[in-house]
């Protein structure tokens, strides 16, 4: 299978993976939470499977603008932009966030739940802490910066 980033080599298992997405375990880039972005060894990215894997999507999508980025379905990402320049109170604010959240997370078929969402707006950046289930267990998530 070609790759879209050719400096980027694909797990070595990538071909079964494609044949057959339901019964592979879960794949993904490994997240460096601190500083945003991907972990990278050797030059080449750390992969993580699992509920490991799960969260590092979670991390990565909550900091995704949806729509922002033709790379990605228009289903990725959080709509946090509805929310700016909005007469709402901070109740409503705190409602909506959390509703962009769950919606946000949802869409991934390996999340089964996402609860005991609580987010704090500081200023104009966002923190989103949860639960999320996934079909490999529970994961928390403390995403800062959004």
């Amino acid at each position: 299978m070609a790759s879209l980033f050719p400096l980027i080599s694909a797990p070595a298992d990538e071909t079964a993976q494609a044949q057959s997405p339901t019964a592979a375990m879960y794949r993904e880039v490994a997240w460096d939470h601190a500083n945003n972005r991907p972990l990278w060894r050797g030059g080449s990215p750390v992969w993580v499977t699992g509920a490991e894997a799960v969260a590092s999507w979670v991390a990565s999508t909550l900091h995704t603008e949806r729509r922002s980025r033709d790379l990605f379905s228009a289903d990725y990402g959080l709509e946090l932009r509805e929310l700016a320049g909005r007469g709402y109170t901070e109740a409503v604010k705190q409602s909506e966030a959390i509703r962009y959240v769950r919606e946000c997370l949802e869409i991934n078929p390996y999340i089964t739940a996402v609860r005991q969402i609580s987010v704090d707006f500081s200023g104009t950046l966002l923190t989103v802490q949860c639960i999320v289930d996934t079909i490999y267990g529970e994961v928390s998530v403390d995403v800062a910066g959004l």
